[in-house]
């Protein structure tokens, strides 16, 4: 076996390493959950806990005091709902989360929205819970206590935090040893992240020899200088091409009891992997997919199953009789216009709606546009109203389709687009969608230049690597918003 195969198979197994490695930085680690900010989000959390509580028990007796009588029974089932309505508040605008709590801006932003939210839901419970004549002063006088306590919790936390980000000595002391020319923009960012006592770069570059190999004299060097400056930890910027030459730098780090961070630079590739294990082998899957893990499917199988049962059950049962009736007298033909368009792994599958126009050849080769005299009477309103895809939550139900994806297309579409927009068949990873991303961002309807298809394919991928249920929701409301404006299509 040769030595330059030896040392292609270590360099791979080094670059799984650092790739799990350069994931974990990205999500985690550079947050650094030390013990001050672990103990800090417990503080936090338990501290606005007990606020909601004690100013609950102000407002009760400020109001029985104020003639304004409430029994004991109605204040503690108030407060069961209160503490019930602030923590699934706190938990949709992640509150206490890791990232939220590095940065007082987005502790400050979270906790308003969180309180916007509890008064909305409250209100929103007395109205359905047929207590609209809960007293209007109880009310008033809860949320003016819980709104000044919020306002003194966070400034005292604040200057709190500032005086304890002085003492350098809660915070974890990091320095970077810069072997590419990414280091600097690595260095911008822990200088900013409160949690990290960043004390700069390691003096010297590593020296290289003719082979290309690591000086392990140099490394050590450089290591035991900053294990002498009191630094715990090293983040190591480093080329993709340089990772075959870790494996020294490794062994060197160790016996310096200094932990190594590798950063590469992996900017070239243009995508961000996801490391998966597969029994004893390591997997460096080429994007980062939400949807891959089977507990995020289930949640969105859950959803579209859920969503579309009730249109099919309480919409699309008196909606299609209705449709069928106007849709004959206007041109004859079917109820439904189905067609063969792109589904997930691009499966073909059957694709229903209401038809809108009247029977022609072209329904496979040609895209609706403005002022298509193909379209009926009816059709156009449908078509401006979205009420013609209502027949796809079928296709939700049964499973070809999702609520919210990247809408399919015809495969005549499929087959002239994937050959002029790149990464245009990205999009077919996932279930095609009634509505998503790109649509409620203007990308619908005809697509008359390369460029409005190069956008929504952008969405659509954008779409599929930050996909979360809260995600789906909100494109859910975009999309009822654009139909009431009469944002539909031609």
């Amino acid at each position: 076996m040769s030595a330059r195969f030896i040392k292609a198979v270590i360099g791979l197994k080094i670059a799984f390493y650092i790739s799990h490695l350069k994931r974990v930085i990205a999500t985690k680690l550079l947050y650094m959950e030390t013990r001050y900010f672990y103990l800090l989000r417990l503080i936090l959390a338990w501290t606005d806990l007990a606020l909601v509580n004690v100013c609950l028990f102000l407002a009760y007796h400020l109001s029985n005091k104020n003639g304004v009588s409430v029994d004991v029974h109605s204040y503690r089932h108030t407060a069961i709902i209160c503490n019930l309505i602030w923590i699934i508040c706190t938990g949709i605008f992640k509150l206490y989360n890791e990232d939220t709590i590095h940065k007082q801006e987005s502790i400050y932003r979270g906790t308003w929205k969180s309180l916007a939210l509890h008064i909305a839901l409250f209100i929103a419970y007395l109205f359905f819970s047929n207590s609209i004549d809960f007293p209007k002063s109880y009310f008033i006088s809860f949320y003016s206590f819980l709104i000044l306590s919020f306002l003194l919790s966070r400034f005292t936390g604040t200057a709190m935090q500032a005086l304890l980000n002085k003492n350098s000595g809660i915070r974890k002391s990091v320095a970077i040893l810069d072997m590419n020319q990414g280091g600097s923009k690595l260095a911008k960012y822990l200088e900013q992240q409160s949690s990290l006592n960043f004390l700069g770069f390691l003096e010297d570059e590593f020296s290289v020899s003719e082979r290309g190999e690591l000086v392990v004299a140099s490394a050590a060097k450089q290591l035991t200088a900053a294990v002498n400056s009191g630094v715990e930890e090293v983040y190591v910027s480093v080329d993709t091409n340089r990772m075959s030459d870790m494996a020294d730098l490794i062994k060197e780090g160790e016996k310096q009891c200094i932990r190594l961070k590798f950063v590469p630079d992996m900017a070239e590739l243009e995508t961000s992997f996801r490391f998966d294990k597969m029994g004893d082998f390591t997997v460096l899957c080429a994007r980062s997919e939400p949807l891959e893990a089977i507990e995020n499917r289930f949640k969105k199988r859950l959803f579209d199953i859920i969503v579309s049962l009730g249109v099919v059950v309480f919409i699309l049962s008196w909606l299609y009789p209705i449709m069928a009736i106007i849709i004959k007298l206007q041109s004859p033909g079917p109820v439904l216009f189905k067609q063969l368009r792109s589904g997930r792994d691009n499966k073909p599958f059957w694709c229903y709606k209401f038809r809108s126009m009247r029977m022609n050849n072209e329904s496979d080769s040609r895209q609706a546009s403005a002022n298509d005299d193909r379209v009926t009477p009816i059709g156009k309103f449908m078509r401006r109203t979205s009420l013609d895809e209502f027949p796809q939550f079928l296709n939700v139900l049964f499973g070809y389709m999702s609520v919210i994806g990247p809408r399919p297309h015809m495969l005549s579409h499929t087959e002239q687009y994937r050959k002029i927009i790149d990464k245009y068949m990205v999009r077919h990873f996932l279930k095609p969608g009634i509505s998503g991303l790109a649509q409620v961002n203007g990308y619908r309807g005809e697509t008359t230049e390369t460029v409005l298809m190069e956008k929504r394919v952008e969405n659509d991928i954008w779409y599929m690597g930050n996909w979360s249920l809260m995600l789906d929701v909100r494109i859910v409301f975009l999309t009822i918003v654009n139909v009431f404006r009469g944002d539909g299509a031609y």
